[in-house]
């Protein structure tokens, strides 16, 4: 197992850094360790994202689904002006709840929303109202991801909000998506019978 690096003890310790000896040396070769180990890890997750983000189309099972997912997510998100990190844990927990606690998925999901709520906020090409058409054309394209606008978990998004108008505007959002999951519904299943 690799030394760990004290922090504290390397920070409050007497010796001064033009005091060298060899303690001192191992102190900061092991604190030089210690950052790189970081910086590293930080890369490789940064890499992974980006890397998985480029290529989910191959590398990810169901990845339309799941991008479908972000998107009913990032809609429910983007509009309120005061975006909290509990809205993104919220997101990663339905993620691990739906994916039976595969992390990778839950997490990949979570950030697949954020990019979409970084691109809504920073005007980067994407709407609200984009995002509205968007679903609707990928509802009339695959009818089955009607089945995925699960109302219950985008609820608890709401109980962040503090602003009514924000709040009155998700609740329509809310209403919108369960009207458009029961029409296509509907229409898939007389579909069906006019094939029967």
């Amino acid at each position: 197992a690799p030394h760990l690096f004290n922090f504290d003890a390397f920070l409050y310790s007497n010796a001064l850094p033009i005091n060298i000896s060899f303690k001192n040396i191992c102190n900061y070769t092991n604190f030089f360790i210690y950052l790189m180990y970081n910086y590293e890890m930080k890369l490789l997750f940064r890499f992974k994202h980006h890397f998985f983000n480029a290529f989910r189309e191959i590398f990810i099972h169901h990845h339309g689904s799941l991008e479908f997912r972000a998107k009913l997510f990032a809609l429910m998100i983007a509009v309120d002006d005061k975006i909290k990190v509990e809205n993104f844990i919220i997101v990663r927990n339905y993620g691990l709840k739906i994916y039976k606690n595969d992390e990778q998925r839950a997490d990949l999901l979570m950030l697949t929303t954020k990019e979409m709520v970084n691109k809504i906020k920073d005007n980067n090409g994407l709407d609200a109202d984009t995002l509205i058409y968007n679903i609707q054309r990928l509802l009339k394209q695959v009818p089955r991801y009607a089945k995925k606008i699960d109302v219950k978990s985008l609820e608890p998004i709401i109980e962040l909000t503090y602003d009514k108008d924000t709040v009155s505007y998700q609740k329509n959002i809310i209403e919108f998506l369960e009207t458009l999951k029961n029409e296509t519904l509907k229409n898939e299943k007389e579909q069906i019978k006019e094939v029967l």
